[in-house]
């Protein structure tokens, strides 16, 4: 319909990172050699969000942090051939990097995380952003979560909201949101007009042991809530309006970046007034497409 003509100008904020995807083919030697499939490309659940988002018709711009290295010429490339325009604060620290290993039973990853320059981006960077005048404001949650770069991202979203823009933030990961405590992060969320989680981070964030109970808090703090379930779908609730989808997964690889493709195209779909449901459906299309390809970038065909 006409609604989809509509091109959001979105600004993105989060990690500039590395990711290494390593699948050992059995089990792991810890002092020898273990044969695995290895990946390497760019990373970053807000980047993914990014790019997931310029697929929905949404004008683009990623901004972090990043070291003067190769990492930041490797996201700068792979942002700009997706779309994403790249406005990286470059630092003397070393660009973020991610070691992620890959269970091949169940599709599930375990982490290895380097912050490294991420944890430098200012606030006075992103106010200079924000002037130009965007319609939208993502926050990552893991800006956040981190403790060094929460102002940065409170600010961005009080500038955003002050000026009139959309502003949104995701949680991102239950361990640091445990470690910091669901009040602060709800704190620094308060100027946030969408928020989206995962089922176990929706459960911590309101201090629930039943996801409906859960849902009904966070409806109450925020104009526009979206959980996501794992293989029971999504959820979105806004005002008095209540939907539900079905996952569409139905080859399991993978789930690193489900969640942010699901964001990016909900995201991007609702900035184009299509209607929750629609836009929910859509979602849930989009990360089944993540799952059953592996990597972030689905570019890792094991």
């Amino acid at each position: 319909g006409l609604g989809r003509e509509v091109v959001s100008s979105v600004l993105v904020i989060g990690d500039v990172m590395l990711d290494v995807v390593v699948r050992p083919e059995g089990t792991v030697q810890p002092t020898s050699d273990t044969p695995s499939r290895v990946s390497v490309g760019r990373g970053g659940a807000a980047a993914n969000l990014a790019v997931a988002l310029a697929r929905s018709g949404a004008d683009v711009t990623f901004a972090g942090s990043a070291g003067d290295d190769a990492v930041r010429v490797v996201v700068e490339d792979a942002l700009r051939r997706a779309g994403v325009t790249p406005r990286l604060q470059v630092t003397g620290e070393s660009s973020g990097t991610v070691v992620a290993v890959i269970d091949p039973s169940t599709g599930q990853r375990a982490m290895l995380t380097d912050r490294g320059a991420n944890s430098a981006l200012a606030l006075e960077f992103l106010m200079d952003l924000i002037t130009e005048g965007f319609d939208h404001v993502h926050v990552s949650g893991y800006t956040l979560l981190d403790e060094s770069t929460r102002a940065a991202g409170v600010g961005a979203l009080r500038a955003a909201h002050v000026r009139g823009a959309g502003t949104s933030v995701d949680v991102c990961s239950v361990g640091p949101l445990r470690a910091v405590g669901p009040d602060v992060f709800r704190t620094a969320a308060e100027h946030a007009t969408m928020l989206f989680a995962n089922e176990e981070e929706a459960l911590v964030l309101m201090g629930r042991d039943d996801i409906d109970d859960a849902l009904a808090d966070l409806a109450e703090l925020f104009t526009e809530v979206v959980v996501t379930l794992g293989p029971r779908g999504a959820w979105a609730q806004r005002g008095d309006t209540v939907v539900a989808a079905p996952s569409e997964a139905t080859v399991v690889v993978d789930t690193t970046g489900a969640g942010d493709a699901t964001t990016g195209t909900y995201l991007g779909l609702r900035l184009q007034g299509v209607d929750l449901a629609e836009a929910l459906h859509e979602a849930m299309a989009a990360a089944a497409v993540v799952v059953a390809g592996g990597g972030s970038e689905g570019q890792a065909r094991w």
